[in-house]
């Protein structure tokens, strides 16, 4: 599935200070609502809590998918954050997070929402792309290396 419908440039930032799990997943929610209105803001972020409290959504590599399948829009959303300094997020392997790939999807979308989960975890497998993604100086370096999957 192309990540290009799904992750516009104002879908993409960098976080900086001393976030803590919950900032960043509240971030993650205002990028995927476009900050339309307070309201959906707060369901996007609802529905991410919702589901990070049933596990981590850390993968490890200091990479986190956080998402949920949320009410608020008709087509799948998805947001970039890259931190600094890195979060804790309960890794598996005890690596804080700095690159955080979130996604809201309606509640209808399950097989496309499985399929891009995987996919972006075969992505995310990369060293190279997950260095790369590091390395990158602004949104636009960002975005061009999320949606062309290659470092």
């Amino acid at each position: 599935m192309p990540l290009s419908p799904l992750l516009g440039p104002d879908r993409i930032a960098f976080l900086a200070g001393s976030p803590d799990r919950d900032r960043v997943l509240d971030e993650a929610a205002r990028l995927l609502a476009g900050d339309a209105d307070g309201d959906r803001t707060a369901l996007v972020a609802e529905c991410l809590r919702q589901r990070e409290r049933l596990g981590s959504t850390a993968i490890g590599h200091g990479v986190a998918i956080p998402h949920g399948r949320c009410a608020a829009y008709g087509e799948a959303r998805a947001a970039f954050l890259k931190l600094d300094p890195p979060v804790d997020f309960d890794a598996g392997d005890g690596e804080p997070v700095d690159l955080v790939f979130a996604m809201a999807v309606p509640e209808h979308f399950t097989q496309q929402h499985l399929q891009l989960l995987s996919e972006l975890a075969e992505r995310f497998a990369d060293a190279g792309w997950r260095e790369a993604l590091r390395a990158a100086p602004d949104v636009a370096t960002l975005r061009a290396l999320l949606l062309d999957g290659a470092a």
